[in-house]
Order: C-alpha cells, then structure tokens, then sequence
C-alpha cells in the first residue's frame, strides 16, 4: 500500500498577497502527506487567498474513479488555515473509503467460496516422471481467498482498496470466474478463467 504521493502534480495559487517559498512549500508538503489509502490522488490544487484580516485556504483533490473531494477553512493565520483544511480532507477520503467498504461489504445471505494456496517443490516440477502420484503440496503462506459475485468496476474498487495483486470474482455479466490485475503500465488487465 502506498502512503505517500509520489511526483503528484501540485498546484498552488495564491491571491491578494505575493507567496512565500516557506508557504508554498508547507502547503506541498501537507497535501503530499495525506495518507494514499483510498481514494488514490492524481492531481491535487490549493488556493490560498488573503483578504484584510481572513486567510482562506482552499484545498482540492482530483482523485481516482472520479472522486473530487475539495474543503476550504477561514481564520487568522494561512499555517493553520492549511493545517485545518488538510484535517477536513483526511476526514472526506475516509468517509469515502467506509462508504466504500460497507458497499462493498458481503451479505450473510451470500455463498462463501474459498481458494486455498498451494505451491510445489521445484524437485517435483523438474522431474515429473519420478512422481508416482500427484506431487504433495507445501504451504508458503495460508491465506483465505473469498470468491464474490460483483461487476469488473466493483473488482478494480475492490483492487484499490487491498494490497493484494489480484482479484478474483466471478463476473456477475457473463457468470464465469475473471481475475482482474494491475499491470506494470499502472492499467488494470481481466482474464476470463473458463469453466
């Protein structure tokens, strides 16, 4: 899981008054170090705007799946301004994410499959022939894997929301098990697994 932004294009406007690099580079790092749990950031714009005695920061993010999350905070100070905002931010992305989980979470009422990992020695799989019956599986690391009924765009929310580097569901359009994955490009890739 990723927890910080990496080369995220930041822009920072400032009106009513000429900005400071120490400004401009709070505000960066602040946004830079929102926690990238869900929803993944793709662009993110802070203005700060200073009228009389009101400092405005006004903080929005352009995230993943179409999510624009934006919150803006008025007081004294542009540091706190900043800081305040941030904390409004950090609060709607995790709104976001439970949101996410409780829809995306199973119904008693659902059949539970699970998939148990099995991996074989090499010395197996050099010499076939030797083996008189099927190789004996050891296990690297046990890990329950549920198998749910949902669309390709619930199983790339799904993806996004793990550390895991695949999913696998069965397709609720053409009811066969797909297993979605993320390809080195950054792109997501389905393969259907037939029957």
């Amino acid at each position: 899981m990723q927890t910080a932004n990496v080369n995220l294009p930041i822009t920072i406007t400032v009106r009513h008054e000429t900005v400071t690099d120490s400004l401009r580079d709070y505000a960066t790092r602040k946004i830079e170090g929102l926690h990238l749990d869900y929803p993944r950031i793709i662009e993110a714009k802070a203005i700060l705007d200073v009228q009389k005695n009101r400092h405005v920061a006004e903080i929005i993010l352009f995230c993943a799946n179409h999510i624009t999350i934006e919150a803006h905070t008025e007081g004294t100070d542009m540091y706190a301004a900043i800081d305040e905002t941030i904390d409004k931010i950090a609060r709607r992305m995790r709104k976001h994410k439970t949101r996410l989980l409780k829809k995306n979470r199973p119904h008693r009422n659902e059949s539970i499959r699970h998939v148990e990992e099995r991996y074989f020695n090499e010395d197996v799989l050099d010499h076939p022939e030797d083996a008189e019956h099927d190789p004996e599986p050891f296990i690297i690391h046990p890990d329950k894997y549920t198998i749910r009924t949902m669309y390709k765009e619930d199983a790339i929310m799904q993806l996004e929301l793990s550390d895991r580097p695949f999913v696998l569901y069965r397709s609720a359009r053409r009811n066969c098990l797909t297993i979605v994955y993320r390809r080195k490009d950054g792109e997501y890739a389905a393969l259907d697994i037939g029957d």
